[in-house]
């Protein structure tokens, strides 16, 4: 049960999907032994990576007040709270000695676009806080030579960030797109990240694109999505 009373943004189905895809990935993989979680929010991505890798240690930073107080109480609440660290911070301003196997990002979806009349709301949702452009170095900074990077975005700017990516020697090693129902557009991405030349998941090409499919013509929950959020839905 994820706590989010505090938060501006609250739980919502594309993040729940990207938590349960990663942590599909390094299921029980003793390889991650560290993880940064960036713009943690309710904690709710660190709780499903925690909840499906045994072995992996996660320092989660979060920015805004309220949002660091939630996921200190949902961190502090679960059976993985000795592997689940918090600091409030901008990631920008965020020390650490580590470098991690795997960090991931749920970042703030909107540039110049409407604004709401709440400065935490505009922080969780806008990029205020935190540009596309400023999180390549802060990544390039922390990941391991060997390590994955994970980014959940919007469809629309899944090319732009992909370029600034490549021109910062970081490549796609696989993607998920993601629809509403198969007469909808694709509405939200999912990838990870490497840096040129080094971590490849076992028997996967080089950027391979997946799709998920939400709901079928009846609006009811697909075989895939059923099968990918089994273990986190009540």
């Amino acid at each position: 049960m994820i706590r989010q009373d505090k938060c501006a943004m609250k739980v919502c189905t594309d993040a729940c999907i990207f938590g349960s895809w990663i942590a599909q990935k390094i299921e029980a993989q003793p390889t991650f032994a560290n993880c940064l979680d960036i713009g943690t929010g309710t904690g709710l991505l660190s709780l499903m990576v925690a909840q499906k890798n045994p072995y992996v240690i996660i320092d989660a930073v979060e920015i805004e007040e309220n949002a660091f107080e939630q996921a200190k109480e949902n961190f502090y609440d679960s059976e993985w709270s000795d592997r689940l660290h918090i600091y409030q911070t901008d990631i920008k301003n965020f020390i650490s000695e580590k470098k991690y196997d795997l960090i991931i990002c749920n970042p703030p979806f909107f540039e110049n676009e409407l604004k709401s009349d709440k400065k935490n709301k505009n922080i969780a949702k806008h990029d205020e806080g935190l540009s596309l452009k400023e999180l390549i170095p802060v990544i390039r900074k922390y990941l391991s030579d060997k390590g994955i990077f994970a980014i959940l975005l919007p469809y629309h700017r899944i090319k732009y960030f992909e370029t600034l990516a490549e021109e910062n020697n970081f490549f796609v090693q696989e993607k998920l797109l993601i629809k509403q129902t198969a007469k909808h557009n694709f509405f939200r991405g999912i990838l990870f990240l490497k840096v040129s030349g080094h971590f490849k998941w076992p028997d996967t090409c080089e950027n391979k694109t997946n799709e998920l499919i939400i709901k079928d013509e009846e609006v009811n929950y697909t075989n895939e999505f059923i099968e990918l959020m089994k273990d986190y839905y009540l």
